[in-house]
């Protein structure tokens, strides 16, 4: 997998500043790209 792949799947080109502000652990949001686990299989697979 390349970085450029990787950002997009993240969508790391879309900043999100107030995780900082308001501190994003235990928050119940889906805004955080990096922590969705939908695709742990394929990459486990590869």
């Amino acid at each position: 997998m390349r970085p450029k792949q990787l950002i997009e799947m993240l969508d790391l080109k879309k900043p999100i500043y107030q995780s900082r502000g308001y501190g994003h652990f235990g928050r119940e949001e889906d805004a955080f790209t990096w922590e969705k686990t939908d695709k742990a299989e394929v990459l486990k697979a590869s």
